[in-house]
């Protein structure tokens, strides 16, 4: 359920699974350079420097999860979504780190 106050913490299995199941479009707010080097496979690359003027990828009824390196640029990501009217209160609890410490894949 959508929250203006809450960011919905999802863990990386959460994650893992919902991209397993085409259930979640992930959405990485790092900036290029960071997601080039290392990235989750199937993560957009919408980095949060410029998320206030682009356009976020069309989740077609699935759940944008928004992650980072570590969690904080991907909750604020979630704050600046609210700001615009959009639907977005997911996101990666301790981002790309917190994927590898579960011994997930990610793609270079």
């Amino acid at each position: 359920m959508f929250s203006l106050f809450t960011v919905n913490n999802l863990t990386p299995a959460d994650v893992k699974t919902g991209l397993d199941e085409g259930k979640i479009v992930l959405v990485d707010v790092r900036e290029v350079g960071e997601h080039n080097a290392e990235r989750i496979k199937g993560a957009v690359n919408v980095p949060l420097s410029k998320l206030e003027t682009a356009k976020l990828p069309d989740a077609e009824g699935k759940t944008l999860v928004m992650h980072c390196q570590g969690g904080v640029r991907s909750a604020k990501a979630v704050t600046l979504c609210r700001k615009r009217g959009l639907i977005v209160d997911h996101h990666l609890a301790g981002g790309i780190g917190a994927w590898k410490a579960s011994g997930l894949p990610t793609t270079r």
